[in-house]
């Protein structure tokens, strides 16, 4: 499989180095979010997997501080900025490939341009990076193997007559590396041979010997998975399949949900480029339905045909299926994503027939756009734009800091100069053995923050405490002194928070308060309690 980087146009070039100075920016200036200070822990708990998550996360958010031993939001994002300009590669080069080099353009510019794919794939640290890196490779090679280049289309149908290759073994690693980023992977490996089964064409691949050697180097790829979970009684997927369902009461399938998680995805996306990339996904799979019923008759067709399918049944199963499921509890943002990644391959193509100007209208008139919705946005996260009252407040203000849901992400560097000339907290470490909060993410912002003041160990004691329930044992911190850490916001009534606790230590006791600000106005509240001598191990309700 020869790829002629070289051949790659200067408004590819332009389209990667604009993105990723974008990106930067926000990945700069944006606080931390809960999810990934979380990942962030990963990289400090490095374990063949995870209770919620494949491996690969802990790698691309830990990569940045370690190389650079500064623990900021940038740093643990750097994994996250330098995977996405290569899937935008990859992209193009399937599009090139599947398509032409005009195709290839206009896939990169759009993902350069959607909201939800550049913030969910190249800015914010989470599973997503590594898996949509190795879901575009596992559809550059596919298409490489089962759809001739666009130059064998008008030739005889004796010379694109399909073969298996070693290309399939190929897939059978990406499609483990898929799954090693993100449990989604395995829906692309169904897809995959959703594709071979109703391609006469390419049918026979499933038949092959590269099919079995294929499905060896996918489990034995996937065998950090395999392993950790059978050490932990496969609560992974025990959690994924069974356990985030249990306790809640059987609700009905509502169509009026389903139709706003529609509508959110084209949010997500912007209604620009939502709307036609969900005309031109129609249109497609009205048109495979229509070849089904009367397949074409020359060669050429059939090689688009092949290629069209090749991208729905790649895409279509996770972009419409999370979609469908929003009916029935709520779904994430990020869920859907691959799917609309592979789809705008055919809005893309489409595009490419566009006139000239209206295609330039329409990026630059959607970017224009979105660049100031996201420099409000990121202006308002980082110094309370629109909060009310604030030094940086536009017009006045519109929103109480109290009725604004952004205040929770906490800022990182703050927390940790306060902390660090917090003279009560400062004492109270050389007579402490670790520190607990009481939200599993919480503990992640405290770890950053506390970077490189100490090294003491942190953990949590929480009902929902995720990986800490794997990462230490209950048992190992009784008869120790620790640092209780909280939120005001968590806690309305303080005498609560001491009662909660209160059984498990001989003591808790207030030490100190410490205020939070964004454009100068206190925005939360860090509450610190010193607690003495654990009595009893906190009880996890898994494994």
């Amino acid at each position: 499989m020869k790829i002629a980087w070289p051949a790659i146009p200067n408004s590819v070039w332009w389209w990667l180095g604009g993105g990723l100075t974008f990106r930067t920016v926000v990945a700069w200036q944006l606080p931390a979010g809960f999810d990934e200070v979380y990942y962030y822990l990963y990289s400090r708990h490095l374990s063949w997997s995870y209770f919620d998550h494949p491996p690969i996360v802990a790698l691309t958010t830990g990569i940045g501080w370690w190389l650079t031993d500064t623990i900021v939001p940038l740093t643990i994002r750097l994994g996250a900025l330098g995977l996405y300009p290569l899937s935008l590669g990859l992209l193009y080069l399937t599009a090139e490939h599947l398509f032409d080099r005009q195709t290839g353009v206009l896939a990169i510019a759009l993902a350069s341009i959607a909201p939800l794919l550049w913030i969910t794939f190249g800015t914010l640290t989470a599973p997503d990076n590594g898996l949509i890196f190795f879901w575009t490779l596992t559809l550059l090679i596919a298409a490489y193997e089962f759809i001739p280049a666009q130059g064998s289309a008008l030739t005889p149908a004796r010379a694109i007559a399909y073969q298996p290759s070693y290309r399939i073994v190929l897939l059978g690693a990406t499609l483990g590396l898929a799954g090693l980023s993100k449990y989604h992977g395995f829906v692309l490996g169904v897809g995959l041979v959703g594709f071979c089964l109703t391609c006469d064409r390419t049918r026979k691949a499933l038949w092959s010997p590269w099919t079995a050697l294929s499905l060896l180097v996918f489990l034995l790829t996937l065998m950090p998975l395999w392993v950790w979970n059978s050490q932990h009684g496969w609560i992974s997927f025990r959690f994924h399949l069974f356990m985030r369902f249990e306790g809640e009461d059987p609700s009905p399938y509502r169509v009026l949900q389903t139709l706003v998680t529609w509508l959110l995805g084209l949010v997500y996306l912007f209604p620009t480029i939502g709307l036609p990339l969900w005309w031109y996904t129609g249109r497609s799979l009205l048109q495979q339905i229509r070849d089904w019923i009367q397949p074409p008759f020359i060669a050429q067709e059939a090689v688009i045909r092949d290629r069209t399918a090749l991208i729905l049944w790649i895409s279509l199963p996770i972009a419409l299926g999370f979609t469908l499921l929003g009916g029935k509890q709520a779904i994430y943002p990020a869920w859907p994503a691959p799917g609309f990644w592979g789809l705008l391959l055919l809005l893309a193509h489409a595009a490419s027939h566009w006139r000239r100007q209206t295609v330039r209208r329409w990026l630059a008139g959607t970017g224009f756009v979105l660049g100031g919705l996201a420099m409000v946005a990121l202006l308002h996260l980082s110094l309370g734009l629109l909060q009310k009252p604030g030094n940086y407040s536009l017009f006045g203000g519109f929103v109480a800091p109290a009725q604004d849901g952004s205040t929770t992400l906490l800022d990182v560097v703050q927390l940790r100069s306060r902390v660090a000339n917090a003279p009560a907290f400062t004492q109270a470490l050389p007579d402490t053995d670790f520190i607990f909060t009481d939200e599993f993410y919480l503990s992640g912002y405290v770890d950053m923050a506390l970077h490189p003041l100490t090294s003491l160990p942190i953990t949590c004691f929480s009902q929902d405490p995720r990986g800490f329930a794997f990462w230490s044992s209950p048992t190992d911190w009784v008869g120790q002194d620790a640092l209780y850490v909280t939120l005001a916001s968590l806690h309305p009534d303080q005498n609560e928070l001491v009662a909660e606790f209160q059984p498990y230590f001989q003591t808790v006791e207030p030490l100190q308060e410490i205020p939070l600000t964004r454009g100068g106005v206190v925005t939360e509240t860090v509450l610190l309690y010193r607690a003495t001598e654990m009595q009893q191990p906190y009880v996890y309700p898994y494994p």
